[in-house]
């Protein structure tokens, strides 16, 4: 971003991605105008069984076995044949599957595994924002969450706006794991009012010195 003459901007993180915006709005609040959460992770406990399954020690043997060509072909043969019954695969079968077809690099399936493997085990997720959500408290916060989540549940979502009063959300009824691809349009009017009606943070040292001290005293009230 600095070397490309952004000094701040609005972080958008979807999955993954959402653990990846919060960790920059944490150690990076400066550069942070607005942090927009979509079906993220690191909200809690609670993940698919695939991924928990995925992170388990000897998944790197059995993923070649299931991206195999025969496998791959199979499942676009019947996306088609469900196509022509006028039956569409859901947006979360489709966008698994395209991930899914990915892991057919030896790369890409090592890197994904690497990465997993450090926030989900066979419990759930390991990372767990919930201690450090109070430092968004600096910073205009919105939510967006599918409420037919399959892969991370629209509770998380409930739970940090209960935590957090002054954040926003907005649940998708129609929606999974991919609100901005089930209803573009709809995610786009949201995100570009929740630009234009909010003001972007600015964290001042003693500002954030302030927040930081508010947080060690809602760290011990927590349970």
């Amino acid at each position: 971003m600095i070397a490309l003459g952004h000094d701040r901007a609005t972080f958008v993180g979807h999955s993954l991605g959402g653990g990846v915006a919060m960790q920059l709005a944490y150690l990076f609040p400066e550069h942070c105008d607005r942090l927009v959460l979509v079906s993220s992770g690191r909200l809690g406990r609670d993940i698919t069984a695939l991924l928990r399954a995925a992170s388990l020690p000897g998944s790197e043997l059995v993923l070649p076995l299931l991206v195999n060509e025969r496998i791959l072909a199979a499942g676009h043969t019947v996306g088609r044949a469900l196509g022509r019954i006028g039956l569409r695969v859901h947006t979360d079968l489709g966008e698994v599957l395209r991930g899914h077809a990915s892991l057919a690099d030896r790369e890409a399936r090592a890197a994904f595994l690497t990465t997993l493997r450090t926030i989900v085990d066979f419990g759930g997720q390991r990372v767990d924002a919930g201690d450090r959500l109070y430092l968004t408290q600096a910073i205009p916060f919105l939510l967006v969450w599918g409420e037919h989540d399959p892969i991370i549940p629209v509770e998380h979502a409930l739970a940090a706006h209960e935590a957090l009063p002054g954040s926003r959300l907005e649940l998708f009824p129609e929606a999974g794991h991919f609100p901005h691809l089930d209803d573009p349009l709809r995610f786009v009017r949201v995100l570009i009012d929740f630009i234009d009606s909010t003001d972007p943070a600015e964290v001042h040292p003693d500002r954030w010195k302030e927040v930081l001290r508010s947080g060690v005293e809602y760290v011990e009230s927590s349970p």
